[in-house]
């Protein structure tokens, strides 16, 4: 960013907000460094709003499992600061599925890592991802894979699938 002229600006974690306006050209060499550095720019205003979706649902399944169950559309529509009903509609006209969809499909995965590296019971996933029982987590779990968690452990161990 020195060697484009660019210097006033704020950097955090996943952001960078320039003050100013930059030319075409500097966008471009901009996005470009961001792409060697496997980065990429997100220049369309729903797009960002869709990767602020997707971290405030990486914090539901992974870090805020030892919590409370929050409600989901309450928590990311506080991260994200835009009503519940907007950030859906663009999520699911962006994606082609639904933030609720989205955010069953982000738990199976973590319980494929928790079944491949962890000794946790089915009951203690079912908590600690907040389903409503092991059942529930088996029924979604085998609706996505097509087998039961089980199974899957199964195969996992024996080397025939990967989390």
């Amino acid at each position: 960013m020195n060697k484009l002229g660019i210097h006033d600006m704020t950097v955090e974690l996943g952001k960078i907000e320039i003050m100013g306006e930059l030319s075409e050209k500097k966008l471009q060499m901009f996005d470009a460094a961001l792409r060697n550095a496997g980065l990429e720019l997100i220049r369309d205003k729903k797009m960002q709003h869709i990767e602020k979706i997707k971290a405030a649902i990486y914090e539901l399944v992974y870090l805020e499992d030892d919590l409370p169950k929050p409600n989901n559309s309450d928590y990311i529509s506080k991260k994200v600061s835009l009503s519940y009903t907007y950030i859906n509609t663009v999520f699911s006209e962006m994606l082609g599925t639904t933030i609720e969809k989205y955010i069953i499909e982000q738990r199976i995965e973590r319980v494929k890592e928790l079944l491949a590296y962890t000794e946790l019971s089915l009951t203690d996933m079912a908590f600690k991802l907040h389903f409503s029982s092991v059942a529930h987590l088996s029924s979604q779990f085998k609706k996505l894979t097509g087998v039961n968690p089980s199974f899957y452990q199964k195969l996992r161990n024996r080397g025939k699938v990967k989390p």
